[in-house]
């Protein structure tokens, strides 16, 4: 849980959010003291024909359910503080006031919280007293909480309100009768099914940091919560495991047909499905699509289920909580006829900032074959005459990779204060990858074809900015071991490599401005290739290489992110690519 915020008063971050929407969206009105965001009357084409939808709850869970406010979803949000059920004369208000008044109808959708209930039902039957007419669907998709545990409150509603929203949007758009888009709201509320997972309970901004630190004993680092709600409400399990052991765990409880406490829908092989993954709100996008990834692969797997939509995205969130929740939507016979199946419905266009944008109807429903991605194993490398004792190179290869994952939290470290933390990372990996890489090739004596295999991997799993410099270099490297290369067999000697590496650093030169005394990796490669041109001693140079890595020490940065970097910490470490390529040098020359 993190407890920083840039607005610490709830309240006004409440009340500037839902004003946020009419600047991203103007044809939206916002009443300030009744928290109502609602459609001006002008944005809505015949009105008298269009059923007005409305929906809301407690702030907190955007874009749920203001953002939704627009042509195609809902005619009006009522929305409360945080957590917090709007109250009844709120929504009366809207009821009465903010909605067209020769709408035929008015369908209200809520989900199953004991408040949102009580005060969007007393505001139904207040409208329904002065004439109106109103239908309400509560939402309970939640099978994170059992029939057993459920009792007479039922299931809560999450993430699966989303698509009720949805898809009545659609039929209010298109003038379908209140009586039908009502009945079809339950009917999606009862096919579809959710389950949430979190690694922490949110922050509510005002409230005490100490909240941060609790939270952290009651769920420690490593642990899970399924079922965790998106109030804070405790799970119906905590876990330790994976990603992949989670999602299983998850879909068991959506759709595991013996487990009697939650079975709610049957969904077989052969039935169509939309999924949705919902992001809390704290979750990277980069997880979310690796949980997204993750989701898709074991229902087909696992259950045979291919969903023919997927929606993902914070569409019902929990602040910044770090969870995510799943929904799967059985799709089902609307009876409404064509051009209204539960698909279409929620392939139908509309204009809301929080609603993901769609993939069209067309691009989903294309044919597409598959693609094999196959390695071009047509290009020959020719052989060279300069020999080497392969079992000493790659003893000081693995030595020096061995080195560099060693030094990999140190590196991280160094970074974290002087760039953006991911030097080690990617450090650490090119060295694995040609680990891996030497345990499954077969030991060659040609020192050129030996060293290209090594090129060919860090250029395949080293990125940025370091590895575009190291592949540069490698590559030019190579280039003048091929140059000195003869018509006969001769052994490679410290003299070539010195040759090599001195045209290689001229060539690098090309493509930086980097040099000694710049703070970058070149204040250790540098002094590696002089001393070896003078000395032909690895170990004298690699000596040097690391002096030249700790003169980085307070070295004031003229390329890189460290530039950027302000305070002072970062003089009291070394440039963390120098430091690493330092530790693979050391490393190499112990056995050489």
């Amino acid at each position: 849980m993190s407890a920083k915020h840039f607005l610490d008063d709830a309240s006004h971050a409440v009340v500037t959010a839902l004003r946020s929407l009419t600047i991203t969206n103007p044809s939206l009105v916002f009443d300030e003291p009744n928290k109502i965001v609602y459609r001006h009357p002008s944005s809505i084409s015949s009105s008298h024909e269009k059923v007005s939808l409305i929906c809301g709850g407690g702030s907190g869970h955007e874009p749920a359910f203001a953002g939704y406010v627009g042509r195609g979803l809902l005619t009006a949000c009522v929305a409360g503080s945080i957590f917090a059920s709007p109250s009844a004369e709120q929504i009366r208000t809207c009821l009465a006031h903010r909605l067209p008044p020769d709408s035929p109808g008015t369908l209200v959708i809520v989900m199953n919280y004991t408040g949102d209930v009580l005060n969007f039902g007393m505001g139904v039957e207040k409208a329904r007293a002065m004439g109106r007419e109103v239908e309400i669907v509560v939402v309970e998709d939640d099978v994170g909480v059992g029939r057993e545990k459920g009792g007479k409150v039922g299931r809560r509603g999450i993430s699966g309100a989303c698509l009720v929203v949805k898809a009545c949007g659609a039929l209010a758009e298109m003038g379908i009768s209140l009586e039908d888009t009502a009945r079809i709201g339950r009917l999606i509320g009862q096919n579809v099914v959710s389950v949430a997972v979190s690694l922490s309970r949110t922050h509510v901004p005002g409230r005490p940091v100490e909240d941060a630190a609790e939270e952290a004993e009651r769920l420690p680092f490593g642990t899970m919560e399924i079922g965790m709600g998106i109030h804070n409400e405790p799970g119906c399990e905590k876990l330790e495991t994976d990603l992949p052991g989670v999602v299983s765990k998850m879909l068991a409880q959506l759709l595991d047909q013996s487990d009697g406490d939650r079975a709610y829908i049957k969904i077989q092989e052969a039935d169509q499905t939309v999924m949705l993954v919902n992001n809390f709100g704290g979750l990277s996008n980069l997880e979310l699509g690796a949980i997204t990834t993750e989701v898709w692969t074991q229902l087909g797997k696992t259950y045979g289920i291919k969903p023919v939509r997927v929606i993902t995205g914070v569409l019902n969130g929990s602040l910044n909580g770090l969870g995510f929740g799943i929904s799967l939507l059985k799709l089902v016979d609307t009876g409404l006829g064509q051009k209204k199946s539960m698909l279409e419905l929620i392939d139908f266009p509309c204009e809301a900032i929080g609603w993901p944008a769609p993939i069209s109807t067309q691009t989903w429903e294309g044919s597409y074959k598959d693609i094999q991605h196959k390695e071009d194993s047509s290009e020959t490398i020719k052989p060279s005459n300069l020999r080497m004792n392969p079992d000493q190179f790659r003893k000081a290869l693995k030595s020096g990779l061995e080195n560099v994952i060693a030094a990999e939290p140190d590196v991280t470290k160094y970074d974290t204060i002087a760039g953006d933390g991911d030097c080690g990372i990617g450090l650490k990996r090119g060295a694995e990858a040609i680990l891996k890489m030497l345990d499954r090739t077969k030991p060659t004596d040609d020192a050129l074809l030996a060293f290209l295999e090594v090129v060919r991997v860090v250029e395949g799993t080293m990125d940025g900015t370091s590895g575009a410099l190291y592949a540069i270099f490698l590559n030019s490297l190579a280039h003048d071991l091929r140059r000195q290369d003869g018509p006969i067999p001769r052994e490679i000697t410290a003299q070539i490599w010195a040759n090599a590496l001195g045209s290689s650093l001229q060539a690098i030169a090309k493509y930086t401005p980097a040099q000694p005394g710049d703070r970058t990796l070149m204040d250790a490669l540098y002094p590696f290739v002089k001393t070896l041109e003078d000395s032909k001693n690895t170990k004298e140079s690699a000596e040097a290489a690391q002096k030249g890595a700790q003169s980085t020490r307070g070295m004031k940065a003229s390329l890189g992110r460290t530039v950027y970097v302000g305070g002072e910490d970062w003089q009291g470490v070394p440039d963390p690519g120098a430091w690493g390529l330092s530790e693979f040098l050391l490393g190499l020359a112990k056995e050489l």
